[in-house]
């Protein structure tokens, strides 16, 4: 399965990873790469992920208080939508596509 970024997603990943180095030198690199782990980890299952709206899923990350949000599209393509941390708004980046 081939896995696509909607273009928020790396702006995103700055800010999570920026912070995460502020807290801890070298967490922030411990998170890309927990996330990279993830993002494989759902593109070689993605039906098993929660649906949460239409064709929408979720992934709760293990280790980092975030949630993924991702669609299958036709084609066998995985398009990862949102990278959010659980506390913020349940609707947040929803409407992407």
């Amino acid at each position: 399965m081939r896995v696509e970024y909607h273009p928020a997603i790396e702006h995103e990943l700055r800010k999570i990873i920026g912070y995460y180095n502020l807290c801890s030198p070298g967490l922030g690199l411990e998170f890309l790469n927990e996330f990279e782990r993830h993002v494989l980890k759902i593109a070689s299952m993605p039906t098993q992920w929660r649906l949460v709206e239409d064709d929408i899923r979720r992934a709760l990350m293990k280790r980092f208080p975030y949630v993924i949000y991702f669609r299958v599209l036709e084609n066998d393509v995985l398009r990862v939508t949102v990278v959010k941390h659980q506390r913020r708004h349940p609707d947040f980046g929803l409407s992407r596509k």
